[in-house]
């Protein structure tokens, strides 16, 4: 261990002199951790300490597809989305960067009945939570988005405001965002554990030595059940491949004014992408687990789905493809609350996960464990359901899971072990 004294950084500030109390410690360098520090810096923390094991957004921050949607299962998504949403249209006022948004609205189509109640049921409490959103009859939505096969939806849910940001862009945005702001950014760094005393905690172990603190957030995407273990808890996340491609452009598709849509009976989505269709998917049947390479057949079924209901895709050609490990948790909802020990909270620790939705709820979730770091609770949401504490042995939750969601990994008891 180099210690305190020395090391890597991003910040040019005279690092070597400074070996005090931080006034809070971030891990994870990821949309969730580096957000949640400027928060926190924006609160009036003195010293606020980003550690981050590999480098800032190489994770799924820069992998992702971008979408933002505020059409979510439960309240709680819909406000945490939403706010994010507001977020991103302010960031250009705010920071003089933003993370590119692109207003594009959100169609949600529904193939049956069933889909259709349930999709009805969704939308009232969408509007009675104040979003200005809407159904969309079946001519309507394809008088809106001529490339989808006419005859197959039976109208469906859309917001107008919904829309998907640059992932690069947004980490050099919260990048910008920190160093502009004076938090220390600690690049190759990793968490090795905390200490307390009497509940409390009062340090954080790094491999740079021990840092004595008195707030700790815990972040970490795909990687927070490893995290987990470190601080000596269990922590119900996990890691599944996740598959985005783009296809090559077609006069049809040229103008890109036509809305982003989510087929959930597939656990397919798309959106334009630069004279072509951008399409995402995760397959729920596939062992967790991180992701190494592109799964050709299943690709290959996604784009089946996609060419009968946007039929100018058919034979199309792909120009990208990538794949990335998301995060995802049982119920599909953040968690939000203290580290557990033996069933008790640690004073002064917060764990934030956004479950698989870190561009769509990332910096609201952000602001939420800023808030329980500072003062214990949050007007965004009600976090007092969010902890680690609504989860049993094997990591089933006892909230209802939301169900606007990309299908996850479905093993039993994977979870609830951290994946490994």
């Amino acid at each position: 261990m180099t210690g305190w004294g020395s090391g890597e950084s991003i910040v040019s500030d005279g690092l070597g002199s400074r070996t005090g109390v931080a006034d809070a410690v971030v891990v994870g360098g990821g949309t969730v951790g580096a957000w949640c520090a400027w928060f926190l810096k924006q609160a009036g923390l003195s010293r606020v300490v980003l550690l981050e094991q590999g480098a800032l957004g190489q994770g799924a921050s820069s992998r992702a597809a971008g979408i933002v949607r505020s059409q979510g299962g439960t309240p709680t998504a819909v406000r945490l989305a939403e706010w994010t949403r507001a977020f991103y249209r302010s960031q250009s006022e705010r920071l003089a960067i933003d993370s590119g948004f692109v207003r594009q609205g959100y169609y949600l189509p529904c193939f049956s009945e069933a889909d259709e109640d349930a999709a009805r049921e969704r939308l009232a409490m969408q509007q009675a939570e104040g979003m200005d959103v809407a159904w969309m009859d079946a001519a309507d939505a394809e008088a809106l988005n001529p490339n989808m096969a006419p005859g197959l939806a039976r109208g469906g849910t859309f917001h107008a405001e919904d829309g998907w940001i640059h992932p690069p862009r947004n980490v050099l945005a919260y990048t910008a965002a920190m160093l502009a702001a004076g938090v220390e950014v600690h690049e190759r760094t990793a968490f090795l554990g905390l200490e307390e005393r009497h509940g409390h905690l009062v340090a954080v172990e790094t491999s740079r030595g021990r840092l004595p603190t008195g707030r700790l957030v815990l972040t970490g995407g795909p990687e927070l059940a490893e995290v987990g273990r470190r601080a000596g808890t269990t922590i119900p996340s996990g890691g599944a491949r996740h598959q985005v491609a783009v296809t090559a452009t077609h006069p049809d598709l040229q103008a890109g004014d036509w809305p982003m849509v989510f087929d959930l009976q597939a656990g397919l989505y798309w959106r334009p992408e630069e004279g072509g269709l951008l399409f995402g998917m995760s397959n729920p049947a596939e062992e967790p687990g991180e992701a190494r390479e592109i799964d050709g057949a299943y690709l290959a079924l996604m784009q089946e789905r996609l060419a009968t209901l946007v039929p100018v895709t058919k034979n199309l050609p792909l120009r990208r493809i990538w794949v990335g490990t998301i995060d995802y948790t049982p119920d599909h909802l953040p968690i939000l609350g203290p580290v557990l020990r033996h069933g008790e909270p640690v004073e002064g620790t917060t764990v934030a996960s956004a479950g698989g939705h870190g561009m769509m709820w990332g910096p609201g979730v952000s602001r939420v464990a800023a808030d329980l770091a500072l003062e214990g609770t949050s007007a965004l949401v009600d976090a007092s359901i969010l902890g680690l504490d609504r989860f049993d042995g094997q990591g089933r939750s006892r909230l209802a899971t939301d169900p606007i969601a990309l299908p996850f990994p479905e093993v039993t008891g994977q979870v609830a072990t951290g994946l490994g």
